[in-house]
Parts: C-alpha cells; sequence; structure tokens
C-alpha cells in the first residue's frame, strides 16, 4: 500500500519504512508504536509509565508527527492520556522534540524519541511548555485509570489502531506501582554541567550538590546509524540531586581549606609586619625632627 502511494525514492519515506519495519523485526517491552496506513507521517503510540516512579503499570498513548524533512527535522509529540505530567493533545516541549531543533539529530529514531519520552515523565517539568506538575498520588491514580480504555481520538482508522496498541499492551502491562517513595531518575553527569561546592546544612556534613543535564541512552538504539554517538538529549527541568560527599572528597576539602586558612595567616602577617615597620620609620622620623627643633632653639637662646 504505502508503495503505491509514496514516492519510495523520498529519503524520507524511505527511512520512515525502514523504521516500520525494525519496531515490527524488534518490538520494544517499553512502548509500541505505529504509523496510519493513510498517512506513514501520522504515528500512533503507548508507551508504559517508567519503572520504580508513581507513573509505573500506566499506559500512555500518544501522537507522532513527523515533518517532511525527517529525519533532518525533529517529530512533535503530543500525549491523549491524562497523565499529570504532560498536558494532552499539545504539543510537548522537550530536547528531542520540534521545540528544539537545534538538539535534533537524524541519527536519532522515533524508537529513541519514545524512550528519552519515558525518561523525561518523572523530571521536574519547572513550568516547560505542556507540562504539569500534579501530585504523585493522583498520577499514580491516572496510571490505574489509563489501563481501563484506551482514549477515544480521531477517525475510524486511528481509533481502530489506538485499540490494537492498547489491547497489545495490556498483555504486556507491569503491575501498578504501590511505592510512595519512586526511586532516583537514572541520568549521567556530564563535565560542563557538574557542580562539586559544599552545600551547608544544619548537621556539619559535607554534602556535594550536582546539577544533572542529561538523559543518556545507548548507541545501539539506533539501527539506522551504526557509528551514532550515546543517545545524549539535553533538558532544562531543572532536576537536582543532592549526596553526601564521599570521605576522601571531604578530607580533600579539609585539607585545601587548611591551607588557604594558612595562606591568608601568613598574608595578614606580612600586612601587620610592613605596617609596624612603617610605623617606626614614622617615629624615628618624628624623633630626629624633634630633636633637631630642640636643637635649633638652643642655638638660638645661645645667641
Amino acid at each position: 500500500m504505502a508503495e503505491e502511494k509514496y514516492n519510495m525514492k523520498n529519503p524520507s519515506v524511505k527511512r520512515i519504512l525502514q523504521e516500520v519495519k525494525e519496531m515490527q523485526s524488534n518490538p520494544s517491552d517499553d512502548f509500541m508504536s505505529l504509523p496510519l496506513e493513510e498517512n506513514i507521517f501520522e504515528w500512533q503510540f503507548a508507551i508504559f509509565g517508567p519503572r520504580d516512579s508513581e507513573f509505573e503499570g500506566g499506559i500512555y498513548h500518544g501522537r507522532i508527527q513527523l515533518p517532511a524533512e525527517y529525519p533532518l527535522k525533529p517529530p512533535a509529540f503530543l500525549l491523549l492520556t491524562p497523565n499529570g505530567r504532560f498536558e494532552t493533545q499539545t504539543k510537548i516541549c522537550l530536547s528531542i522534540s520540534n521545540h528544539h531543533p537545534e538538539h535534533w539529530q537524524p541519527s536519532w529514531s522515533v524508537r529513541s524519541a519514545l524512550l528519552a519520552l519515558i525518561a523525561f515523565m518523572p523530571t521536574n517539568p519547572e513550568g516547560a511548555l505542556g507540562s504539569l506538575d500534579f501530585k504523585k498520588e493522583d498520577r499514580r491514580l491516572l496510571a490505574t485509570k489509563s489501563r481501563e480504555s484506551p482514549p477515544k481520538y480521531g477517525t475510524t482508522e486511528r481509533q481502530n489502531l489506538i485499540n490494537e496498541i492498547h489491547q497489545y499492551m495490556l498483555t504486556k502491562a507491569p503491575p501498578i506501582s504501590q511505592s510512595n517513595t519512586p526511586t532516583s531518575i537514572a541520568v549521567t553527569e556530564t563535565e560542563e554541567n557538574m557542580v562539586d561546592a559544599p552545600v551547608p546544612d544544619a548537621g556539619g556534613v559535607g554534602l556535594v550538590e550536582e546539577d544533572i543535564g542529561q538523559v543518556r541512552f545507548n548507541a545501539n538504539a539506533d539501527p539506522f546509524n551504526a557509528n551514532a554517538d550515546p543517545f545524549n538529549v539535553r533538558f532544562s527541568a531543572g532536576l537536582r540531586e543532592v549526596r553526601e560527599a564521599s570521605p576522601e572528597r571531604r578530607q580533600l576539602r579539609t585539607n585545601n581549606n587548611t591551607e588557604q586558612v594558612w595562606g591568608r595567616i601568613s598574608e595578614d602577617r606580612m600586612y601587620t609586619l610592613a605596617a609596624m615597620v612603617l610605623t617606626i620609620a614614622i617615629l624615628i622620623l618624628l624623633v630626629k625632627k624633634y630633636l633637631k627643633s630642640v636643637q635649633l632653639a638652643g642655638f638660638q637662646d645661645d645667641s
């Protein structure tokens, strides 16, 4: 059908059909995504909520709109399932989306972008466009409700595809998370974003505060570029982690602080010594001036 409708020499069409074939031959345990038969630039997807989070066990449906220049330009993402993290039927502002084409790499694919979307869900929205910040309890309730039925959206063909994807996801769905304390997000630190500075606390324990600025994936996630760099996605969610510094690092900072203190003490002593020498010199000059004035007065009396 696609061969008859689309120009198979078009690079975008060839790339999209390759991705469809790859997803069908190598399905993911974390999502399912397929294009509409009537328009291969329009995709439907469903993702599982990330593990060890308030979204775990949820099934979240959405749309992907691929531009005519794909993969040279990034796709747009819209979620259709209420989730408490992103608005529904609103284009999501992420580094992998069309809101930030400067970060997009043609070596990425729909697969790698969906993995990134899953990783972004537990991050702090910080007022980003299309983001929500519901309480964790509300997000868990929405995760449970998301399994009951797929969203109603679009044409009959699209709805049939949504229903098909939902039934497939239910067969692989993990149980709903009951944890009240989700584990931290797996992220990597970059040299330019890493901060090594003590954070004051009431207990006096040395802490290191680190800025976290990337979500990292394996380059093998993209089968279309074997030489692709690891999938690094910058985001501005403002995520920060505070952890206790190691004893070696605390000792190193203690030694550095001691050296700085002794350096300041030595410098202060030099200034003090210089001031004393200057004071003595001034006193000597005053004494000489006084003696000279006394001698001059005595000479005048004799005459």
